[in-house]
């Protein structure tokens, strides 16, 4: 399996809270900004602070997910069964427009497969 980029996926009990820490207090330069989020750069990697995916309990931080990003979700989803490994959540598009599957780790903590599809906004060239 080819891992295409990764990155810390936090879904704080205060979003704009942690927000302005990371953006704030520590200083981070933001890599992109969505309606649900922003990506931190953090030297090789990146930090995501979500605003979806809210905790079960009003008040308690989500716990810290993995997002890796593959070529062919699909594929790896049948490559990580072949191999016995559990999948919490099957391969499915999501309303945002990625195609997602989660697997847990044997601490249980989410790693989330992620395929950009061509037509995805993560795939256009910004620059001017």
């Amino acid at each position: 399996m080819e891992i295409l980029a990764s990155r810390m996926l936090l879904r704080p009990a205060d979003y704009a809270r942690s927000v302005s820490f990371y953006r704030d207090a520590l200083g981070l330069a933001v890599a992109r900004e969505y309606s649900g989020g922003v990506v931190f750069y953090a030297g090789q990697s990146l930090i995501e602070v979500a605003g979806h995916g809210a905790p079960e309990r009003p008040g308690t931080p989500f716990p810290v997910s993995l997002w890796l990003q593959v070529r062919d979700l699909y594929a790896t989803q049948k490559h990580l069964q072949d191999r016995g490994v559990e999948i919490t959540r099957e391969a499915r598009a999501e309303p945002w427009g990625l195609h997602e599957m989660h697997v847990d780790d044997p601490d249980g903590m989410t790693l989330i497969f992620v395929q950009v599809p061509d037509d995805h906004p993560l795939r256009r060239d910004t620059r001017g």
